[in-house]
């Protein structure tokens, strides 16, 4: 199955996007009717719903059933399943697009989906049904409402996932830390990362890694606008770089954390090089595998902040024949029981709906053998409700030249406000979208 991540974009989808708008003439936004569609009468016809890399052992019998209960519900339509591979999604999803193949129904995060929309191959449900929006966890609703100059909304939320805070306890109890009176934000942690390392001798360091775009975001900043131009260069963004300048001046930080380099937050915890982390609600499992013993000192709390949210979502094709039975099926598969039903198989993802989590926390409970990982799921999914994606323009290229950049300041070789002015002059010169 794939979880929603970040996925690398630049090279395919600004060709993509080239491709399809020569092909459709450009003008973005909606394609065919934009306008409302009703789905309440009498269904007929046959759809193509195509899934990513979920047509195995344990998901096939989801679909199975949930395709038969809509044809049960609609005896007069007929849908046909297909799946893709993981490998080469995004590559196949142009070629449908160019080929005019596209299915009916189909599963795209947001980044992969832009093409799309630009070139008015999807279909804009807000304005097929006005009220679905208020079904629908609000951070996921918005990453299909934000493309720049499009109006509209081009996807319906499907599963999601986030991180959550990983503490170890035992590292930090000497210094007085409980679950009680751990940090619940950035100034909190990098305050506590100053003095742990101080009154250890710098042999309990907290921070294993370098802020990047998700720390603004989750400090409220704004990091684009709404004409898509990247706008995290501030006067509160340089002040949050200075902050981890100074924590790992005063030893808070592996000097591997500034390279990249290294294995990565989630392992210099496992090897106790660090007493933080962040990770997904399965990370337990890593624990489980990698430092059992560990286990018993980490607990979970919410990410510190606003959580980050990763996306998955059905889309509709704008050039689908059978646009009612289209939207009417992607509104069944996302509807808060058939969400609740798919979240409970695919544990650690959340339902897109509003409501539902708690439902599916109750559902794996007795299937869930480890504490820590239900109590971690809970957390995620408390605080999901107020997670907001990543914006799609932001690419693996982009993430890498921040890093190099935001290194120099972290370690006191450049200004943190220039280097910030450097990376959002690459970022807006490298933009997908453009």
């Amino acid at each position: 199955m794939r979880i929603p991540t970040r996925i690398a974009t630049v090279a395919a989808f600004s060709i993509g996007v080239l491709a399809l708008t020569s092909c459709t003439g450009g003008g973005g936004g909606a394609g065919g009717d934009s306008g409302p569609i009703d789905t309440s009468g009498e269904l007929s016809g046959s759809i193509q719903f195509q899934t990513w890399s979920l047509k195995n052992e344990k998901f096939t019998p989801y679909f199975e059933d949930i395709i038969d209960a809509f044809e049960k519900e609609h005896p007069d339509v007929s849908v046909e399943w297909l799946d893709q591979p993981g490998d080469g999604y995004q590559d196949k999803i142009l070629s449908q697009a160019n080929a005019d193949t596209l299915p009916d129904v189909l599963n795209l995060p947001p980044d992969i989906a832009y093409p799309l929309v630009a070139a008015g191959k999807l279909l804009d449900v807000n304005a097929a049904d006005a009220d679905l929006k208020d079904v629908y966890n609000t951070g996921a609703w918005d990453s299909y409402s934000e493309y720049p100059g499009v109006d509209g909304t081009y996807g319906l939320p499907w599963y999601l996932s986030s991180d959550a805070s990983w503490w170890n306890l035992a590292q930090l109890a000497p210094y007085g830390v409980t679950e009680q009176n751990l940090p619940t934000t950035v100034d909190e942690l990098l305050t506590l990362a100053e003095k742990v390392a101080s009154e250890s001798g710098g042999k309990v360091q907290l921070l294993s890694s370098i802020p990047g775009l998700d720390t603004f975001t989750s400090a409220g900043i704004e990091v684009i606008d709404d004409k898509g131009e990247f706008v995290f260069n501030t006067d509160e963004a340089a002040a949050i770089v200075q902050a981890y300048a100074d924590a790992y001046a005063a030893g808070a930080m592996p000097a591997e954390a500034l390279t990249g380099d290294y294995g990565g937050n989630a392992e210099a915890y496992i090897q106790e090089k660090v007493a933080f982390t962040t990770g997904g609600t399965g990370f337990t499992t890593d624990l489980q595998t990698d430092a059992p013993a560990l286990l018993a000192t980490t607990v979970a709390t919410p990410r510190l902040g606003i959580p980050p949210l990763y996306v998955q979502g059905l889309n509709v094709s704008a050039d689908s024949d059978n646009k009612a039975a289209a939207l009417a099926f992607a509104e069944f598969v996302t509807n808060e029981e058939n969400q609740i039903a798919f979240s409970s198989l695919a544990v650690g993802t959340a339902p897109g709906t509003v409501s539902g989590g708690d439902t599916v926390v109750d559902n794996i409970s007795a299937s869930v053998t480890d504490p820590a990982q239900l109590a971690a799921i809970d957390t995620v999914f408390t605080a999901m409700q107020d997670a907001k994606a990543i914006p799609f323009q932001w690419t693996s290229d982009m993430a890498t030249y921040m890093t190099q950049q935001i290194a120099l300041a972290i370690n006191g070789e450049a200004d943190p406000k220039t280097q910030l002015d450097k990376i959002v002059e690459y970022a807006n010169a490298n933009r997908v979208d453009q």
